[in-house]
């Protein structure tokens, strides 16, 4: 396994802090699970619900809240990660695969409406967010969005978690 470089910024209330070794471990495992076996960075916050709205009206310009958002710093193409086509930071030596922001709000009450854990749910938030940094999305309803929830649930499922209906949430 590949230890990525994970920096994560969580809220200071301890009620509403997401389990930082976890995040960890899910992009850990979705980076190894995907083929990614240089060392990169991800950068993952976890804020609020006004938090993440703030970042989704200034980003993307939709003012709501949101569960999780992806900034991807590369451009990558699905399930074909080459280290030699992404660009490397020279003052680390690392490949900077992009932001992800979590809302803890959003995991809490989507877990609570799935019928899971706050852990399974953070774990599924981080994986769906690492497949986006690495070029994977699902605004369509066809071959990407079937290929990127395939991903999900393998990559779940080397997390511990079996196979649930896929949040359609995010």
């Amino acid at each position: 396994m590949t230890r990525h470089k994970i920096y994560i910024k969580n809220v200071r209330d301890p009620e509403r802090k997401l389990d930082s070794a976890l995040i960890r471990r899910a992009v850990n495992v979705a980076l190894d699970a995907e083929g990614v076996d240089a060392v990169c960075e991800v950068s993952v916050v976890v804020t609020s619900d006004s938090g993440i709205q703030a970042i989704n009206r200034e980003f993307r310009k939709i003012d709501e809240p949101t569960d999780v958002l992806s900034f991807p710093l590369q451009t990558l193409s699905p399930a074909a990660f080459d280290a030699r086509a992404a660009e490397v930071d020279l003052s680390t030596n690392r490949i900077p695969l992009g932001d992800i922001v979590l809302s803890h709000e959003r995991v809490t009450a989507q877990a609570a409406e799935f019928g899971h854990t706050r852990e399974r749910e953070t774990a599924y938030l981080t994986v769906h967010s690492v497949l986006h940094l690495l070029g994977y999305d699902h605004l369509d309803e066809g071959e990407e969005k079937r290929q990127m929830r395939e991903r999900e649930k393998a990559i779940m499922r080397l997390l511990g978690y079996p196979d649930e209906a896929v949040d359609e949430a995010v």
